[in-house]
Formats: structure tokens, C-alpha cells, sequence
């Protein structure tokens, strides 16, 4: 069959523009990034970031990860943020995201800042960027503030009155972070402030909240994995969070759905997966060119209401229907 001279050409042409538009896929064409995080890779909130951050880059970068484990080994932190640039050095990142406050301390302000021009975006930054020095013509990202009020006025649709809280959040840098959001917020809560409580084992915590029951209605559990118990063990949240809620026997919140699963009556927590993704689309569009200050410093507004069915049946608590609308309930592990 005689196939045309002009039906040849667009063929080739059409094969041609078909090459040339998977080209971009091909490895040599992908970005590389670094993600270091603050604490370990169990950590439910970096499990949740670590996915969004997947997601979203994963079609167009190799993604390399790295854990300082400062939750459960703050000592260990200026080791691992060494090892942390060793590692940035190796790979030579076109970009780089920086979760939480820890790592913006011990890392990129001292190994990063003011020392190259690749992109930076932080996210889960509790502390006032001023702080770090942020932003920079290199560095933005994403602030974490929690939905205080919110879950204040959620536990009190549940459980009827609350005009007093406590916070618990295991002793350390975050705990000073927290206070400082407490104090510059304390003016918007529905509730007062009682106690602040920051305790270094499980027993010091199981105390303090036995002793918060005769003059707080409402305790908030933040951040608390990492403790040590009797023997000197690391705990987690599961080891935790039963046995603390357990002996206040009052409503109980958090800032994090881990928590809530693990027995918390209710909570409108930050979202990990709102920061991962934020912060990752950030980084994307600064590697293709989009200048910093068109990528201003944002703060997480997505809340999600949780509530816990076991404990609120544990505490014999029968809620408005309407209360429940809207809200994803989950159930405490079986022992």
C-alpha cells in the first residue's frame, strides 16, 4: 500500500510530540528533597505529614527522609542534626521541608539559613517565626496553631459545664512553645486556665492529674509520648493516654487525633495531613520558580471534630444528636 509523503511526516510528528511529552517524567528531570523531621517515624502527626508530603512531590521528586527522634532523645539532637547535613550535603536537595520546632532550632538555623539559596518550607512551627529569623528570600511555611476554643466549646456541647482547664504536656521545648500560645490566646477562651502542667514521668503525670479533679473540669493532653515509666522506658501514646484519662475521669481533650483515639472524649484537632500538603505544594512551587515572597508564612485553619464513643459512654454521657453531626467517631483500642 502506498502510504503519502504528508501522512509519513504528521505520523512522525505525532510520535515525536508524543516523546517529547513524557520526557519530563524521566529521572534525570526529577527534583530531590530532603524532609527532616523533629521526632520519630511512629509518630502518628509525622505519619500523617509524611503521606501528604508523598502525594503531592512523589510524581515529581526523589524524597529522601530524616528523623532527629528529639521526642523520645532530646539529648541526641545536636548528633542528629549533624548527621541530618551530612546527609544534605550528600544528596545536594533542590529543596527542603523542616517539620517542627526542633528542627528549625537545631538545623536549618544553624546549617542552613543565610548558607544556600534552595528553597526551605517548614511546617508544624509552633513558635513565632521572628524567632528563626523567618521568613527569609529562601525560607516560608506553615504555622501550627491549635483550635483551643473550639475544642473547649466542642467538650462542652458533650458534657455540659466547663469553666475551667488544665494543659499536660510532657516537660521539654514544646511545652514552653504551648505556654507561650496560652498565654498570647488566653483572652479568646470560653474556659480559665487553672493549671499548666508538664510532667517528665508517667507517675509525675498520673498525679497531677488525680490532683487537677478537684478544681478543673476539662484537661487537655498534648504531646505526651516519649515519658518514661518506672524502669526508665520511653512510652507511648497508647502506654499513656488510657491510664491519664482513666484517673482524671472528667472530659478530657487534645490537639491530635492519636490522642483521641487512645481514650480523649473529644477534640477539633490540627490536621498533620493540612501541613504536609501545604508545605509541599509551597516547596513545588518555589523549585519551579515561583519567588518566596509570592509564597508568603501561612497557618493551619482546617480543624477536624473527633469524639470518642468508649469514653463517652464510660463517663455516661448521652449527647445531642446534633452534636455528633458532621463529627468522625472512632472507638478506644480493645485490651
Amino acid at each position: 500500500m502506498h502510504i503519502s509523503f504528508s501522512y509519513r511526516f504528521w505520523l512522525l510528528l505525532l510520535l515525536c510530540g508524543n516523546f517529547f511529552w513524557v520526557s519530563p517524567v524521566l529521572a534525570d528531570d526529577r527534583f530531590k528533597v530532603l524532609v527532616v523531621f523533629s521526632y520519630e517515624e511512629n509518630a502518628a502527626w509525622d505519619i500523617e505529614i509524611r503521606e501528604e508530603i508523598e502525594k503531592v512531590l512523589s510524581p515529581f521528586a526523589e524524597l529522601s527522609f530524616f528523623y532527629m527522634n528529639t521526642k523520645v532523645a532530646p539529648e541526641g539532637g545536636s548528633n542528629k542534626a549533624a548527621e541530618a547535613f551530612s546527609l544534605y550535603q550528600q544528596i545536594q536537595p533542590d529543596g527542603v521541608i523542616a517539620v517542627d520546632d526542633n528542627v528549625q532550632a537545631m538545623f536549618v538555623v544553624p546549617y542552613l539559613k543565610n548558607q544556600t539559596t534552595i528553597p526551605i518550607m517548614f511546617c508544624g512551627v509552633n513558635a513565632s517565626p521572628e524567632l528563626y529569623g523567618y521568613p527569609t528570600q529562601n525560607i516560608s511555611g506553615v504555622l501550627e496553631r491549635f483550635h483551643l476554643e473550639e475544642s473547649i466549646s466542642l467538650c462542652r456541647q458533650l458534657a455540659g459545664h466547663i469553666e475551667t482547664f488544665a494543659f499536660m504536656v510532657k516537660a521539654g521545648p514544646v511545652a514552653r512553645l504551648i505556654a507561650a500560645q496560652l498565654e498570647t490566646e488566653k483572652h479568646l477562651l470560653s474556659a480559665r486556665m487553672v493549671r499548666f502542667l508538664t510532667p517528665k514521668t508517667m507517675a509525675e503525670a498520673l498525679k497531677m492529674a488525680e490532683n487537677a479533679q478537684e478544681d478543673t473540669d476539662l484537661l487537655f493532653l498534648v504531646a505526651l509520648w516519649g515519658m518514661d515509666d518506672s524502669k526508665g522506658k520511653k512510652l507511648r501514646e497508647e502506654d499513656l493516654i488510657p491510664q491519664i484519662v482513666k484517673v482524671f475521669g472528667k472530659s478530657t481533650t487534645a490537639i491530635a487525633e492519636s490522642v483521641v483515639k487512645q481514650g480523649a472524649l473529644c477534640a477539633v484537632i490540627t490536621n498533620g495531613r493540612e501541613h504536609g500538603y501545604r508545605a509541599a505544594n509551597m516547596l513545588l512551587q518555589a523549585m519551579r520558580g515561583v519567588p518566596i515572597d509570592q509564597l508568603p508564612v501561612t497557618c493551619n485553619s482546617q480543624g477536624k471534630r473527633m469524639i470518642n464513643v468508649s469514653t463517652l459512654q464510660q463517663l455516661g454521657i448521652t449527647p445531642p444528636p446534633m452534636v455528633l453531626r458532621g463529627a468522625e467517631l472512632v472507638r478506644s483500642p480493645q485490651k
